[in-house]
């Protein structure tokens, strides 16, 4: 009997060109096996990506790592609902350090299975880890390494509402229980007490204030994560100047080669040419002797 997940398992797997021939064997097994349902589900996974392909390999070569960036994840939904500034502000600091050592590990395995990642598809990994911090379906399927498309692109947690309750709220004192008043013959009426102002302003203004530190981390988090994709494209355009600059190298030695071999031909071709000439000089005297 076929199992979907241990099959979704096996595919995720393998490189990103064996995956479709693979697939479709499985799928023709299961019908043949009278699973129809299975068949079917086995035959819609998607074809991963190159970059959700390392994303994936990434998950199953260290699921410590894996577990560890789903953990920052957690704890910046948290940082959001609670509008906690400072918390915010490490662990974002701690997602773009993690995120850009991660995903140059993936192009490093990458490498391994055969795979050269470009310096494209290494930021695409790192969007898709990015995306994955904020989705908490596709951080599932990632960390088992089954993902099967990249998550819709996501910076921040804009859309995770502050839990009720949790908002900076101003200090409240507590109520002092009341006494009862002693009973009097003719109690006197007493002036009426001016209502006490009301709290909801402050309390706007400091869900205000916290709303606008989230935000303002979060520019924070744009700016430092555009700042690690513009090093990561630094750092692969040099590795690729200079591997433009060896193979410029090697074509100028090759091209020497070739300009000596040319003029040797040359000298060769000069010389066969005089002997000719010779030789036809020699047949004409001869015709005439």
């Amino acid at each position: 009997m076929a199992d979907v997940d241990a099959v979704a398992a096996e595919l995720y797997g393998l490189r990103p060109e064996e995956f479709t021939a693979a697939r479709d064997a499985h799928a023709a097994a299961a019908r043949k096996a009278g699973q129809r349902a299975e068949a079917k589900r086995i035959a819609a996974l998607h074809k991963p990506t190159r970059a959700v392909w390392a994303a994936n390999r990434l998950a199953r070569a260290d699921a410590d790592q894996a577990r560890h960036l789903l953990e920052i994840g957690q704890g910046l939904r948290e940082a959001h609902r609670t509008l906690s500034g400072e918390d915010l502000r490490k662990l974002s600091h701690q997602q773009h350090v993690v995120i850009a050592a991660m995903a140059g590990e993936a192009r490093r395995l990458a490498g391994e299975a055969g795979q050269e990642l470009s310096a494209g598809v290494q930021r695409e990994v790192e969007q898709i880890l990015r995306s994955v911090l904020a989705d908490p379906e596709a951080a599932e399927a990632w960390a088992r390494g089954v993902l099967a498309k990249a998550p819709p692109q996501a910076v921040g947690f804009a859309e995770v509402a502050p839990v009720p309750g949790t908002e900076p709220r101003p200090q409240q004192h507590e109520a002092k229980p009341e006494r009862k008043p002693e009973p009097k013959p003719e109690p006197k009426p007493k002036p009426k007490a001016r209502p006490k102002p009301d709290p909801e302003p402050d309390t706007r203004e400091a869900e205000r204030t916290g709303r606008e530190a989230a935000l303002a981390e979060e520019s924070l988090a744009r700016a430092e994560s555009e700042r690690a994709q513009a090093r990561t494209g630094l750092g692969a355009l040099d590795e690729e100047i200079g591997r433009l600059e060896e193979r410029l190298e090697r074509a100028r030695a090759e091209r020497e080669r070739l300009a000596a071999a040319a003029e040797d031909a040359d000298r060769r071709h000069r010389e066969a040419e005089r002997e000719a000439k010779a030789a036809r000089a020699a047949a004409r005297q001869a015709r005439r002797r």
